[in-house]
């Protein structure tokens, strides 16, 4: 498949005209292509470029005229597979050499005179009086690997850049602050995104040109990287100051473009109006047959998922509710039955490149885990099918045997390339987890004892999982040829019709399915794996303690719990500066298998202090351990002081005093993860109920009304934000179970609160201790007492209560009102 990336160099006498432009057009797309431009889902459902719903490209028109290219220019991307010789001794070693991130090391051998992000970087520019070339990526994006391989690890290239430019490579997930500053940047000029980014900047870090993915040399009329290299020195050594001042007016634009903030008398959007608005826009991008929204490629959105089941929490009775509960459940089991889930290894991989959820892009991430284990645990909530609870405990499993660390913290991702034996020298994706029909008949011989036809097990495995013999993945999703022949899982029949197809029962074939991919996955343990990025970030494993800490207290799972227990104790040891009063962004695993960091540590951002604060919440609530409850209201307090906008309320993504970051934004779309604003809008709530802090009310009140516009017109952006709306609406319960910790008691009636989804609530376990933090913080507390030497349940709302309960059965039915 191609990728049209066209150079709109347009001619122009107007100064204000003069800005670096380079349109990049996505046509369609498979697998790695989608990869390249849509890894975060950004322009999912909604315009690429709405910047509180004002255009920054109907303030200033973008165009170039000094390169003089004109016209579409189309060409294929390179496959990637021909892969580094892995015993070559390195001929160049540069500064990132010295850096913890998987991302940075795998340039660390380029012959590019790299910098990181940092000081020394900007005063040579200052000192040298050169442009800096700014790349941008992470560790398991396939055409950042490509990138690598054609340009920066040719001689030539990596001689022009050296000489020319200070070179800056940024690991996004490590600088999220600088990646979305710079990729604001070229959203705004190109229409478009993606990684690996690459943009050129003044010495004082203002950008005047940006675009993605170059291949390294022309074709025809496809201009290189060493063209637009050259072609940028030239411009900046004779038009430097137009491209200086074409700079400043853009960045002048996207201040005022990006730009949120609560108007003076606005006032917070109507809850029930805002949900139907954002259901109505679901539903019409809903996709019926295989579930999730739009046609391919398929993200999982857990953040729609989510706000469809709250949405029918409070719609229960109503067909609009029903549909949005319909809409959730289905496309939960299509994901769990389709290639997108791991049926071997389990784990979630990042997306779907096709409707049915069969080829997936195979990379996993973490932040996906943590809320696709939050989602199937909400839908076995609410529907009882054990389906839901088998797959949210399968992602625990996947993420407790490989993305975790011994200090208790979570690594950040898998790749999707790997070599396909341990003699390849080339990597494939996907190659970690196909399989050919040969393979699986050698593996699965036995003939299984009064099935249908003298089947063997493999004749079993292959029916249920659509094996087929010349393999199951359309040509057309393989553009590359990289799974010629291989076989991607998907279960194609229920047990039931397997089971009958075999003439056999159903426990009989669930038996020997489970045995069939235990080994499956003992032969899959023998192949090269594909790189782990071992890197543990703060935002991330909030997202994952979330996971751990909701599905353990919905399945009574001690195990869990102590997981997320230990995930929480490896935050406050590793990611947290005692003495700064601050979280740190990201800790490395070294060498010796120990947590380690940068020399100087990483500053939390707006992300890791909320996606913290809700795991430490969930935490607190199922395990009624004060000190995570008392955390949370510490990083709360600091978060406040760190990022809030006094003057237009809402947080700001990073610290908006860094002289370093052109751009103070707040993230206004829930993507791949949350916007922290959406999830601090609910933390704020949830701490005012449990801390008694009406101030946190109002600020969530506050932060709320500074989005409206964006709630208003296109609800769609921000699901997880109009939950937050929702529950301004409909008022948090505050569930009270009045009792001892270990009693039987005590215990049956939290697991009835736990049984249910009850989205605007807060859960507290009122133990008598009167001198203790919550009887403090809520003096009321100590006039809600057991009845009749029973464990107790109040359910209230602003502390006015309903009639005690004692039974558990009466309890659901007064949460069910």
């Amino acid at each position: 498949m191609m990728l049209r990336l066209g150079f709109a160099w347009s001619t122009s006498s107007t100064t204000t005209k003069h800005i670096a432009q380079a349109r990049l057009f996505t046509g369609p797309l498979l697998r790695k292509d989608i990869h390249h431009t849509l890894h975060n889902n950004r322009f999912s459902g909604i315009p690429a470029l709405q910047f509180g719903q004002k255009s920054v490209l109907a303030s200033t028109r973008l165009s170039w005229d000094s390169f003089r290219l004109s016209g579409a220019v189309s060409f294929s991307m390179a496959s990637g597979s021909d892969g580094p010789d892995r015993l070559k001794t390195p001929k160049h070693t540069n500064r990132l050499s010295e850096e913890k991130s998987s991302y940075l090391l795998q340039h660390a051998h380029n012959p590019v005179d790299w910098y990181p992000w940092g000081q020394e970087a900007f005063d040579t520019a200052k000192s040298e009086d050169k442009p800096i070339f700014l790349s941008v990526g992470y560790s398991t994006c396939h055409w950042c690997h490509v990138m690598e391989r054609e340009s920066f690890e040719d001689e030539e290239i990596g001689k022009i850049l050296s000489e020319n430019f200070v070179c800056i490579k940024v690991d996004r997930e490590e600088r999220p602050d600088v990646d979305k500053v710079y990729m604001t940047f070229v959203q705004a000029t190109s229409g478009g995104g993606g990684w690996p980014m690459s943009v050129w900047l003044t010495p004082d870090l203002k950008p005047f040109i940006g675009g993605t993915y170059f291949p390294p040399r022309d074709s025809g009329r496809r201009p290189g990287l060493k063209t637009v290299l050259l072609r940028i020195i030239e411009q900046w050594q004779s038009n430097r100051e137009t491209l200086e001042s074409s700079g400043d007016r853009v960045l002048e634009a996207l201040r005022k473009g990006t730009e949120i903030s609560a108007s003076p008398g606005e006032t917070l959007p109507s809850g029930p109006g805002v949900a139907n608005r954002c259901y109505q826009q679901l539903a019409h991008s809903y996709e019926e047959e295989y579930g999730g929204f739009r046609e391919a490629p398929k993200f999982p959105s857990p953040v729609n998922l989510m706000f469809l089941m709250s949405f029918w929490a409070v719609n229960r009775t109503s067909s609009e509710g029903a549909e949005a509960l319909q809409m959730a459940l289905h496309t939960l089991r299509m994901m769990a039955l389709g290639g997108i889930h791991d049926h071997v290894a389990q784990g979630f991989h990042r997306y779907s490149t096709d409707t049915s959820w069969h080829v997936p892009h195979f990379e996993k991430m973490l932040y996906d885990q943590g809320q696709l284990a939050v989602a199937y645990i909400t839908a076995y909530q609410v529907s009882g099918e054990r389906l839901f609870a088998d797959v949210a405990r399968d992602v625990l499993l996947y993420v407790s045997r490989d993305l975790s660390d011994k200090s208790g913290g979570f690594y950040s991702a898998e790749d999707a390339d790997s070599f396909p034996t341990v003699e390849s020298t080339e990597k494939r994706e996907g190659a970690f987890c196909v399989w050919t029909a040969g393979e699986i008949r050698e593996l699965l011989p036995d003939i299984v004892e009064g099935a249908t036809g003298g089947a063997t097990q493999a004749d079993i495995f292959m029916h249920h999982y659509g094996v087929k013999e010349q393999g199951n993945v359309d040509p057309a999703q393989d553009p590359h040829g990289e799974l010629q022949g291989q076989n991607v899982l998907i279960v194609r029949y229920s047990v039931e019709l397997t089971a009958a197809h075999f003439g056999i029962s159903v426990d009989r074939l669930s038996e020997l399915l489970s045995d069939a991919r235990a080994k499956l996955a003992e032969v899959r343990r023998a192949r090269p794996p594909p790189h782990l990025d071992t890197k543990m970030l703060a935002s991330w494993n909030g997202l994952m303690l979330s996971g751990f800490a909701r599905v353990g207290t919905v399945l009574g799972d001690k195990a869990l719990l102590e997981r997320a227990e230990r995930a929480a104790c490896f935050l406050r040891e590793h990611l947290w500066d005692e003495e700064g009063q601050r979280i740190l962004h990201s800790c490395y695993r070294g060498n010796n298998m120990e947590v380690e960091q940068v020399a100087s540590p990483i500053a939390g951002f707006l992300d890791d202090y909320a996606f913290v604060v809700c795991g430490l919440l969930d935490l607190f609530e199922a395990t009624q351990r004060l000190r995570w409850l008392q955390w949370a209201e510490e990083l709360q307090l600091r978060q406040d002081q760190l990022f809030w906008d006094s003057q237009g309320s809402g947080y700001f993504c990073s610290d908006p005093s860094d002289p370093t970051l052109l751009l103070a934004l707040k993230q206004d779309q829930d993507g791949a993860e949350p916007s922290a604003n959406s999830v601090s809008a609910m933390n704020l709530l949830r701490l005012s109920h449990l801390t008694g802090r009406q101030d946190w009310a109002q600020r969530s009140q506050q932060l709320l009304t500074a989005f409206s516009d964006r709630l208003l017109k296109v609800p769609i952006a921000l699901p997880d934000m109009v939950r937050s709306v929702m529950a301004q609406h409909y008022t948090l319960k505050q569930i009270v179970i009045c009792g001892q910790p270990d009693t039987e008691d005590t215990a049956s009636l939290i697991s009835c609160v736990n049984s249910l989804f009850l989205p605007h609530k807060v859960l507290m376990l009122a133990d008598g201790n009167t001198e203790g933090f919550l009887y403090k913080r809520l003096p009321v507390l100590s006039t809600l007492v057991p009845q009749d030497g029973k464990a107790t349940a109040y359910v209230c709302e602003n502390f006015a209560c309903a009639l005690p309960v004692t039974c558990p059965q009466e309890l659901r039915r007064l949460l069910l009102e």
